[in-house]
Formats: C-alpha cells, structure tokens, sequence
C-alpha cells in the first residue's frame, strides 16, 4: 500500500484536511489499518473503493461553544487519506469499525496470497 497526500486545504468548504496518521499491520491472513481520526463520528466517514484505491474520508464538526472567541488555536479540519490496494487484497472482504475516534479497517488477503504451509509427502 502506499500513502497519497499529507495535507491539503479543502477549497469548496474553505477547512482544512488533515492525513491522520496510521499504523499498519500484517497479520498474516490480512492486513489491519488503524488510523486515529478524533472527533470523527459514524455518520460522518465515508470510506471508498476505487480501480484499487482505498480512500478513507472524516468530517469533523467544530465546537460551537456559547460567546464571543477571544482566542483560537485549536484547528479543526477534516481527514482524508488514500491508499493504493495490491491484488493480494480481497476487496470484497474489507470490513471498517470506527470506535472513540479510531478507524480500523480489516483487509483480508484473497485466498491465493494467503501464507499456507506446505506438505511434504515422504516416499
């Protein structure tokens, strides 16, 4: 898989959009990608498959507190991150759980590329 973008401003909704940072692992049968996307709900992730490209995209509301902003530091965007899928992939398989504000997505290795042993018969 390789990394597409780190950041870029999102120009239509004038917000930033931030790449969450991701943690890969082989698994053997599949592979697992965690990415950290705080203040990103269910609703508001879009995850989508394209010609192998995965992209990964969450929507984060601003806090809206009552009264008049004296100072702002706390920068609010959206995520997004792509992902380009190998064929050792089953696309049909991808399964994603957001919890807490942490996205892990299952992809599981297409039969054919899965690791297998190998018997040896003795003659």
């Amino acid at each position: 898989m390789a990394h597409k973008q780190q950041y870029r401003r999102d120009e239509a909704a004038n917000r930033p959009e931030f790449s969450p940072a991701v943690d890969i692992f082989d698994q053997g049968d599949e592979i697992v990608l965690v990415a950290d996307m705080p203040g990103v709900s269910g609703d508001s992730m879009d995850i989508h498959l394209d010609r192998g490209e995965l992209t990964i995209r969450g929507r984060v509301t601003p806090p809206s507190p009552d009264g008049v902003i004296v100072l702002e530091e706390f920068r609010v965007g959206d995520f997004i991150r792509s992902f380009a899928l190998t064929e050792e992939i089953d696309e049909n398989q991808i399964s994603a759980e957001l919890k807490n504000g942490v996205l892990t997505l299952r992809l599981p290795k297409s039969s054919e590329r899965k690791p297998r042993k190998i018997p040896v018969k003795v003659g």
